[in-house]
């Protein structure tokens, strides 16, 4: 089959379908005015080709247009207005990977007590990026076995592995200065690195936050998945919760399954960070809970519209429909795949408690910028 998005390149075995917007999956009774927010904020740097967090393909000709186009829209769009634009400028594509459907988990930004200085009760350092660590771009590889790696030490002899989480936790990078924040313990610091970012309530009762920075460049391990297969934690009753307590409970063996994850995160402390807007995300503008996707970023492209179709377990019991126009704003080393998404649920224990249930098939349909 043709792949009929220009540009694209999707893995074998992918279909693209083209639907009509009145087949979307709640598509009729979405507000199309607050996905045209975010969008809003994605087009600001689409335009301007301004700086990400982490670079993701690059966006088409057409997208840049359409974001002209909405950047030179009247403020306040109605949702009727909004629901008009996406119709007039997009065209729908259910993208159906070979496993037969997308997959989608949320994630959400915690809230967390912490110190600047290290006391007792915070003995766990976030450390700050080191100046030698450098991103790979697209095409840069390590030699075998490091191929899979996606950053790199530089050093006089040139590039070689930077060190991966049990090297790090085991002081590979003390007494440099890179230490940011304190936290109380490992986990924390774990769910921090994987969430992405985190607001801290520091001693005195002030906020600040931690953005993410960069990474040491080894692929994502999924502590929580290996839990389950180990037969530790049923997978129906696997949580963030669930999760949080066996590592508190199991402080050794919680310390080494955290340690086969090698991937380790580096954030900027940003102390003047509006404590009423969400986290930046990977492509360097405020996320919005219920409209931000983190999307595989070597193939989509910040701003590209996605309109979603799960029914993800609630805190209160049951499943419920979530159906709504999401915005490509930020990425993952965990979210790859062609229908691969993280939803960003928010800030807080509520936000964190429906994020860690969710990782359910779905739909997942592109709106692909005509022209």
């Amino acid at each position: 089959m043709v792949n009929p998005l220009p540009d694209i390149t999707l893995p074998p075995g992918t279909r693209v379908v083209p639907l009509a917007f009145e087949a979307l999956p709640g598509w009729g009774v979405d507000d199309h005015a607050a996905a045209f927010a975010a969008f809003l904020e994605t087009c600001r740097p689409v335009v301007e080709s301004g700086p990400s967090l982490r670079v993701a393909a690059v966006p088409s000709p057409a997208l840049v247009a359409i974001c002209r186009k909405a950047l030179a829209t009247s403020p306040g769009v109605m949702p009727a207005q909004a629901r008009a634009f996406f119709e007039t400028n997009f065209t729908p594509f259910e993208i159906i990977p070979e496993s037969g459907a997308g997959f989608l988990t949320a994630y959400f930004e915690p809230v967390i007590e912490a110190s600047l200085e290290r006391r007792d009760e915070f003995p766990v350092p976030v450390l700050a990026r080191p100046a030698d660590l450098v991103t790979l771009q697209p095409g840069e590889r390590l030699s075998p076995p490091f191929d899979a790696l996606q950053a790199a030490r530089k050093t006089a002899g040139g590039l070689e592995p930077f060190p991966d989480r049990a090297a790090i936790w085991a002081g590979a990078l003390d007494g440099q200065g890179f230490e940011v924040a304190w936290l109380r313990d490992h986990a924390e610091l774990f769910i921090t690195q994987v969430q992405g970012s985190a607001r801290l309530r520091l001693p005195d009762g002030r906020m600040t936050r931690l953005v993410y920075s960069g990474r040491n460049g080894y692929p994502y391990t999924s502590i929580g998945r290996k839990l389950v297969e180990s037969g530790e934690i049923p997978l129906p009753e696997m949580s963030l919760a669930r999760l949080m307590g066996w590592l508190r409970t199991n402080p050794a063996r919680g310390r080494a399954l955290m340690e086969e994850n090698r991937s380790y995160v580096f954030f900027t402390r940003d102390d003047s960070a509006p404590q009423d807007r969400g986290p930046t995300g990977g492509a360097g503008v405020p996320l919005t809970a219920g409209r931000s996707l983190a999307i595989d970023r070597n193939i989509w492209p910040y701003g590209l519209p996605v309109q979603i179709s799960v029914e993800p377990l609630m805190p209160e019991g049951g499943r419920r429909k979530i159906e709504r126009l999401m915005i490509a704003q930020d990425t993952g080393s965990a979210i790859v795949g062609p229908a691969r998404g993280d939803y960003f649920m928010g800030t807080g224990p509520e936000a964190g408690e429906r994020a860690g249930l969710v990782r359910d098939a779905c739909r997942f349909i592109v709106l692909w910028p005509k022209g």
